[in-house]
């Protein structure tokens, strides 16, 4: 019982995290269909100025809004000088967003160095709750608390305000959005800012759990892809359900079939999309 219920709990935790970082992801295929290899960058690079901020400042509330703010920024003018001239060409916007990418991770290598670190998180975030055997890090239930409320906040955004009805417009069909006179071009670059925002949150947040390090980015992207996939391009719910089933598909499996981890992960994905080519959520 205590390794279900711990396992289970690390696999939401990391689903959390997940979540964090393919929300964006999946607004921003959703509505300009870019295929951005350089998401993961964002979660590197918000994981850095939020280390950096947190030295200087010694405040990781500060180093959340610095991170995904100033990221946010990079976002912006990567879509302004350069993705919006590739629209409609994957294989050129796959080989600018890789090249990003690289550059970024030079960069960051160049800057840090390439020693891990990890991010201090405040004092009352760093112990843990008992319950019987099992123990609980308080650090991983922040994770979740955030990502509930991030999640709360995007469906509140989406739903219930005009810029979101905008959004779901642009998802829908984008052609007809800029015919009923919507700004599609703007909407799209403020997706792509919000779709950064969010990744380098997540690299923040994720810099007090599993640390910033070069190559961390290649690392968590593929898994931001798969909930993207699966649950459906430009879907909230389908990133909120793929996020948790990720997380736990993931931490099961390297939990008991450490040797075949990938396969009890990609296997049922597989599966799915074979069912279901559009995602559990996504629409035909």
């Amino acid at each position: 019982m205590e390794f279900w219920v711990t396992q289970a709990f690390n696999g939401i935790s990391y689903g959390a995290l997940l979540f964090l970082l393919a929300s964006g992801l999946s607004l921003i295929f959703g509505v300009m269909r870019i295929v951005n290899l350089a998401h993961g960058s964002y979660f590197l690079l918000g994981g850095y100025v939020g280390l950096t901020t947190v030295w200087q400042t010694k405040s990781f509330p500060l180093a959340l809004v610095s991170g995904a703010v100033a990221v946010a920024l990079i976002g912006v003018g990567m879509e302004r000088l350069f993705l919006r001239r590739l629209k409609q060409q994957v294989l050129a916007q796959v080989l600018m967003t890789m090249g990003f990418a690289l550059i970024f991770q030079d960069l960051a290598l160049l800057i840090w160095g390439g020693d891990p670190y990890t991010i201090s998180v405040p004092a009352f975030l760093s112990g843990s709750l008992r319950w019987g055997l099992i123990v609980f890090p308080i650090y991983r239930m922040f994770i979740i608390v955030s990502a509930t409320a991030v999640a709360i906040a995007l469906w509140l955004f989406l739903e219930n305000t005009r810029a979101g009805a905008t959004i779901r417009a642009a998802v829908d069909d984008g052609e007809m959005a800029q015919g009923v006179g919507i700004n599609v071009p703007f909407v799209s670059m403020g997706v792509f800012a919000l779709g950064a925002f969010l990744a380098a949150l997540g690299g923040v947040v994720g810099g007090g759990f599993i640390g910033v390090y070069p190559g961390v980015d290649f690392e968590i992207l593929p898994y931001a892809f798969v909930v993207v996939i699966v649950g459906g391009l430009g879907s909230l719910q389908g990133a909120i359900v793929g996020s948790l089933m990720v997380g736990l598909l993931d931490n099961f499996g390297k939990a008991l079939f450490p040797e075949l981890s990938y396969f009890t992960l990609f296997a049922p994905m597989a599966v799915i999309l074979a069912l279901r080519p559009t995602g559990l959520f996504g629409k035909g």
